[in-house]
């Protein structure tokens, strides 16, 4: 799990519910359904099926923390390297592999594919999963901008029906709540739920990318008959600065 974001979340709503004396009062069910049932349908609205539920999958993202730390898939390219310098690229077959990404181009390199279509093949997973992403993250923004619309549009039904029963005192006070806590709710869904979701989906999405470009530089040096020890400092780059001294170190 991702602490960082269970963290943040959970402390978002925590502060918020510190600051509600009465949360009896913040409760409106027509309000919920304007803001939270009505975004919802117009998400639906400007997208597919499909890529609604694409989102709502790949948002599990931002609660797990599966991303690979770059120096260990560089720890790992040097292992496979040395292994298909001593043994040949056929000893790199029934190597253990996590990565599912490195896996399938260490596959390639033992069927013999040559270097050209490695890279090609693993571009276009690249270009597949950045879609994917993009895809996700552009649902939970445009769900971010969609709910205030929607908490606007039921504060003017409220006010409406506020304006339309002032001779009515009991009236009043339900049409009021309306009004305002569906721009709270409005709020509150866009900016603690959605357009976090969205910038942490982006983000994640540029980590993966960069591992799997180091993926592909370390495959096609392995591809190449390169010297292991030289692989570390070639990788180097696509590691943080505090680590890629270690990194050197330990080669």
């Amino acid at each position: 799990m991702d602490i960082a974001t269970i963290i943040g979340i959970l402390g978002a709503f925590g502060m918020i519910a510190m600051s509600i004396s009465q949360p009896s009062a913040f409760i409106d069910t027509p309000s919920m359904l304007i803001v939270v049932a009505g975004s919802i349908m117009v998400v639906l609205f400007r997208s597919s099926l499909a890529e609604f539920l694409s989102a709502i999958s790949v948002m599990g993202k931002t609660f797990k923390n599966k991303l690979d730390k770059p120096e260990e898939l560089v720890h790992k390219l040097v292992e496979l390297a040395t292994i298909a310098r001593k043994d040949g690229m056929i000893a790199l077959e029934g190597q253990d592999i996590s990565n599912p990404f490195m896996a399938k181009g260490i596959s390639m390199l033992v069927d013999g594919s040559d270097p050209d279509m490695i890279k090609k093949s693993l571009d276009k997973d690249i270009a597949s999963m950045k879609l994917r992403h993009r895809m996700g993250a552009d649902i939970f923004s445009a769900w971010g901008e969609i709910a205030p619309a929607m908490g606007m549009i039921g504060t003017l039904i409220g006010l409406v029906q506020m304006l339309g029963n002032m001779s009515d005192p009991k009236a009043i006070g339900p049409a009021m709540a309306v009004a305002l806590l569906t721009t709270m709710y409005g709020a509150i869904l866009a900016n603690v739920i959605c357009l976090p979701i969205s910038m942490k989906l982006r983000n994640q999405s540029d980590l993966e990318a960069s591992n799997c470009e180091l993926i592909i530089e370390g495959v096609l040096f392995i591809q190449s008959g390169g010297n292991p020890r030289v692989l570390t400092d070639y990788l180097a780059s696509f590691v943080a600065p505090k680590v890629r001294a270690k990194l050197e170190a330990a080669a």
